[in-house]
């Protein structure tokens, strides 16, 4: 009889030989590969499936064995003695498996973000926390919005439409909702439209966006969108349809039925896409928006309240819409009331209670106006005090019956530009070229554009104007803050005549300044090997640090020229001058070019540069 015990043990301790050898033959393969920092990019879609049909082999391997062992150890061992030694030893192997199944779910992870990751995202698009209300402000209406993300009512809408004019502090509220229910980690995705941000087509990116970021919400989501996006062409078109067909509604519908608390999704500006056919594709999703969605997810979208915005969300079963004039004119004064309380506090700029109780009524319900006048308050002036700044705002709001916002922007130019003729056309050439860059620039930026307009007398430091500015832009207080109108009612108010008069700022030349400036600039900047690269066999996934090498050897003026310089071309009817540069150009840079273009992930865009340039050149040549 203990003879035949041992025989068994001896057997037993054969298996868990073997067994303890697959576990660290296993653990070996897994560490190697999966702690190496370029593996999984270097080896593509094939050697991912591969690694992933050997793990799941070794997982079966595994499985068996331990099968096999338990079996014969709990029919026919008594955990006493030595015995319990080997029952102890079991316990390690089934610790080792643990491990093996998490290393396997971290390496899943790796293969699904490697899909997902295909999809475009719009990055600047997310929660700005700055932008969030003040404390005690807002309350009433943020909290109807929190009832409606957790309404059970079978009958809400999941699309929640908030609407008004410029100025009555939208975003502000969506982006206060959005930070509140990403820290109760609720917060799906936040995205934000911007009007200096159209050449980034972030249009045709909303979705694609919204589908990664849930994916980092949810893992069921995320395994359900890496197994869509491994096999869809969809991935590689601009058709927003398509993208929330594919991207967001057949994710979810291969996921568990909807438990635990709400998701919340932010679309905020969605006015901001200027061309309405854009808009009008992503309008009728989400006026569409029905029982295909988890009844947990939850939609906030912002807008002005736009024609074609309210013909289609305004008059759709399936959204809420809600009015930013339902505020009570009482509320709306005890909110700005406190902003401007908050604002001007100090001792420095301290008004008093009577004074800003005068300030509210006149807002109207305008949050941009309030912090106009507090800006243009403490804003320092010939050695003016507080109460004088504020007496000469009240001069200037002479109640002529235009419009708040106008009369307000009106009111600070005239005191920042003044009336000379030369700060005036000062004032144009600089606004023309933040205006009309494709994407913000810095000041540093912007000036190494400027040295290299084709105009002596446009050569100059863009903060001979923009020193003045910081209430009405941003980027104005250091070097490298891309600099851009603090609220759209500005861009508007530019470039509308009717509304600036004097003011007004018309894109006249810029084009031809900023193709100059670019062409010229990399012409300058642009080498062999710009980024030190150690190796030109390595793809740039391959290559170490490699956003750091850009970031230091492409500055922002060259990154920009690069993208952007056949955008500004078209513009233009034809130069001859402007076409003798470029030949210059693609001459002697061409190659280092696409080099460039390459590195900033914009190569798929050169194939037609060269298309359209060709045919531009062929026209101004001969001019």
């Amino acid at each position: 009889m203990e003879d035949n015990t041992m025989l068994k043990i001896d057997l037993i301790r054969l298996s868990l030989g073997e067994l303890a050898k697959l576990v660290v033959k296993c653990v070996e393969f897994i560490e190697t590969y999966s702690k190496s920092d370029n593996f999984w990019r270097k080896s593509g879609e094939n050697s991912l499936s591969d690694a992933g049909d050997m793990i799941i082999a070794y997982n079966n391997g595994l499985d068996l064995w331990m099968q096999r062992c338990q079996d014969q150890i709990l029919e026919r061992i008594h955990p006493v003695g030595d015995d319990l030694g080997r029952v102890n030893h079991i316990e390690q192997v089934v610790g080792a498996l643990d491990r093996i199944h998490r290393i396997e779910s971290g390496i899943e992870r790796t293969e699904e973000e490697t899909y997902i990751n295909r999809l475009a995202y719009a990055s600047g698009a997310g929660l700005d926390v700055s932008k969030t209300c003040l404390e005690d402000t807002r309350v009433s209406i943020l909290l109807e919005i929190v009832d409606w993300v957790h309404s059970t009512d079978s009958g809400t809408q999941q699309v929640l439409w908030l609407h008004g004019q410029a100025g009555k502090g939208k975003s502000a509220i969506v982006h206060t909702i959005a930070k509140w229910f990403k820290d109760f980690g609720e917060l799906g995705s936040c995205f934000c439209f911007a009007r200096d941000q159209l050449a980034d087509d972030r249009h045709q990116k909303l979705f694609t966006t919204i589908a990664r970021d849930l994916s980092n919400h949810d893992p069921n989501f995320r395994r359900a969108l890496g197994g869509i996006v491994a096999d869809n062409s969809a991935v590689y078109t601009g058709d927003v349809k398509q993208h929330w067909q594919r991207f967001i509604l057949e994710p979810f519908s291969k996921c568990p039925a909807a438990v635990g608390g709400p998701v919340v999704i932010v679309i905020d500006a969605l006015d901001e896409i200027s061309d309405e056919t854009s808009r009008r594709s992503i309008l009728d999703v989400l006026a569409s928006v029905g029982p295909s969605l988890p009844s947990n997810i939850r939609i906030l979208v912002t807008s002005r309240p736009l024609p074609d915005i309210i013909s289609i969300l305004g008059t759709s079963t399936h959204v809420k819409p809600k009015s930013m004039d339902e505020i009570s004119t009482a509320t709306e004064e005890h909110d700005i009331h406190l902003y401007i309380s908050s604002t001007l506090e100090s001792s420095e700029y301290g008004l008093p209670e009577k004074k800003v109780t005068r300030l509210a009524e006149m807002s109207d319900g305008l949050f941009e106006w309030a912090r106009l006048a507090c800006e243009f308050i403490k804003f320092p002036k010939e050695a003016a005090t507080t109460m004088e700044r504020y007496d000469d705002l009240l001069l200037a709001i002479d109640g002529s019956g235009v419009p708040l916002l106008d009369k307000m922007y009106e009111t600070i130019l005239r005191d920042v530009v003044g009336g000379s003729q030369r700060i005036l056309s000062r004032f144009y050439s600089v606004m023309r070229q933040i205006l009309w860059t494709k994407e913000p620039l810095s000041i540093e930026a912007l000036n190494a554009m400027r040295r290299r307009f084709s105009r002596t007398e446009d050569i100059y430091d863009v903060n001979v104007i923009l020193r003045s500015m910081g209430a009405l832009l941003s980027g104005t207080a250091d070097q490298s803050t891309p600099v851009r109108p603090l609220h759209p009612s500005f861009y508007d108010f530019l470039t509308d005549p009717s509304r600036s008069g004097k003011f007004s700022v018309q894109p006249r030349n810029i084009h031809l300044d900023l193709a100059f400036a670019s062409v010229r600039v990399m012409q300058d900047g642009l080498h062999f090997n710009i980024c030190k690269l150690d190796s030109s066999y390595l793809k740039n996934s391959q290559v170490n640090h490699l956003n750091t090498r850009i970031k230091d050897n492409i500055p922002w003026q060259l990154s920009y020229a690069c993208r952007f310089w056949v955008d500004h071309v078209q513009e233009i009817k034809h130069h001859f001058g402007l076409a003798k540069e470029i030949k210059a150009f693609f001459e002697e840079k061409l190659l280092f070019w696409i080099e460039a273009l390459s590195l900033l992930q914009a190569l798929n865009s050169a194939s037609g540069y060269l298309t359209s340039i060709a045919r531009w050149m062929e026209v101004s040549l001969v001019c």
